[in-house]
């Protein structure tokens, strides 16, 4: 009983510290997607598997540059 204890609890500390890791990650990737759309892109998958959001994706800018709309 001992040595249960401190394992369930070093265990608990664990999966709390994943947890906030894939807040920060989904958090992160939330930001791309936001500055993504706002210039008038969608964030697209690059294949690519790193653990981190910015370099698992790219944003692709569907419309034209501005200065070629007002012509």
């Amino acid at each position: 009983m001992r040595i249960l204890l401190p394992t369930l609890a070093l265990l608990s500390l664990a999966a709390c510290a994943t947890n906030s890791g894939q807040n920060s990650v989904l958090a992160e990737y939330d930001r791309l997607v936001q500055d993504c759309r706002e210039r008038g892109g969608i964030l697209a998958p690059t294949g690519r598997t790193t653990g981190r959001p910015e370099t698992e994706n790219v944003c692709r800018v569907t419309g034209l540059p501005s200065d070629r709309t007002s012509r």
